[in-house]
């Protein structure tokens, strides 16, 4: 199949990892330190473990694992007003299969379910649409979930329901950007990173060029990636290549589907039907300025914080609700530990009976190192 086959072939990875042990050496004799490159995106760190890339590449190159999960970023409170919504009589709660096992502080949705809620998975907005068209006397909420790349699709579905005038149909929106997490971590003094694989899917929707800051004012490189080993490969070079000549610029390796200014059609829906909030939080971040989206006045009628009460939309205001007890997540999504550091992993965590989003998701650090390193990881972690 083209543009995936020969970004797995073996001979070619074997070149592009002895021009990485080569630049590395190069950086190597001029620093005692190894090189920090974080990969943003969740569907990196998979590929990195599915393919071993982490065991292959030189070792003086430190893999760092960053927020770009949306689910596992998600704070616990957020779930717990997604059960609030869905235990409503009158709501039929529709989510991506992803979300539905991320615990919040009782159940998850998953566990809400089995109580009786009225739950379904959807695989895309547009399944939750048709389901509000089929049900007139009950309330069809969607959770909006994800980064930019799922910001388009919840969009369009809003644009669609007012067009149609369904006003049984609303959406819970927690959808969050990825360039104002990155500028947090910058900004953390206790961060060590020396550069960026940038995320090949949100980019394909806004572009290379929201990523600017990192070079112009932090002067860290950052390659967009694809999603094969030798898209990583190629991307890690990149990077080295940049440190070692005393660069920093915004480059896309994954050239062949991010165009450099994104997608105009999805940038326009978006920006129709959303506007940056004042803040929002983060697993492990914390409250990030301008980091989420809300839906504009204009659509409000489909906004279901608004419409029900909850979240942001409360008059009251919302509750910060902690980490559970002796998990790591937090420190595992900002980078500042391995998944195998964490007291829980493989023990109180599991994918069977997860903990914390990370061990859940699909794009999970600790789902990677837990399906990719099996028992060699939980013995790690002992």
């Amino acid at each position: 199949m083209r543009f995936v086959e020969e970004f797995r072939d073996p001979d070619a990875a074997k070149s592009v990892l002895a021009a990485i042990a080569h630049v590395a050496d190069e950086i190597g004799a001029t620093r005692e330190k190894p090189v920090h490159i974080m990969e943003i995106c969740g569907g990196h760190t998979h590929a990195i473990f599915r393919y071993g890339l982490d065991k292959l590449v030189h070792g003086g190159i430190e893999f760092i694992h960053g927020p770009g999960c949306p689910v596992c970023v998600l704070p616990r409170s957020r779930v717990d007003e997604c059960i609030e919504l869905a235990e409503r009589p009158e709501v039929i709660f529709t989510t991506f299969g992803d979300a539905m096992r991320v615990p919040g502080t009782g159940k998850s949705l998953m566990q809400a379910k089995a109580d009786g809620a009225d739950i379904r998975m959807v695989y895309s907005p547009l399944d939750a649409l048709e389901l509000a068209r089929r049900n007139p006397d009950r309330q069809v909420v969607f959770f909006g979930l994800g980064f930019e790349t799922t910001t388009p699709s919840t969009a369009f579905s809003i644009q669609q329901a007012a067009r149609e005038g369904l006003s049984n149909f609303s959406v819970f929106c927690n959808h969050i950007t990825v360039p104002p997490p990155i500028k947090a971590l910058l900004d953390d003094p206790h961060m060590v990173l020396d550069g960026f694989v940038g995320p090949g899917h949100v980019s394909m929707v806004i572009g290379v060029h929201p990523y600017d800051f990192i070079a112009r004012d932090y002067g860290k490189p950052l390659v967009v990636s694809g999603f094969e080993p030798l898209d990583l490969l190629q991307s890690v070079l990149m990077v080295l290549c940049q440190i070692r000549d005393g660069r920093a610029e915004i480059e896309n390796q994954y050239a062949r589907v991010v165009p450099e200014h994104g997608n105009p059609a999805s940038l326009a829906a978006v920006a129709d039907v959303y506007e940056p909030r004042p803040s929002f939080e983060w697993r492990g971040l914390g409250e990030i300025d301008a980091s989420g989206l809300r839906i504009r006045d204009a659509y409000a009628a489909f906004d279901a914080e608004t419409k029900f009460g909850v979240g942001y939309g409360a008059a009251a205001g919302r509750l910060v609700v902690e980490e559970p007890e002796g998990a790591a997540c937090g420190a595992v999504m900002t980078g500042r530990c391995k998944p195998t550091d964490c007291p829980q992993f493989g023990k109180g965590c599991t994918p069977e009976m997860p903990l914390g989003a990370l061990m859940v998701s699909s794009e999970g650090a600790c789902a990677a190192y837990y399906q990719y390193g099996g028992a060699r990881a939980v013995e790690v972690a002992e």
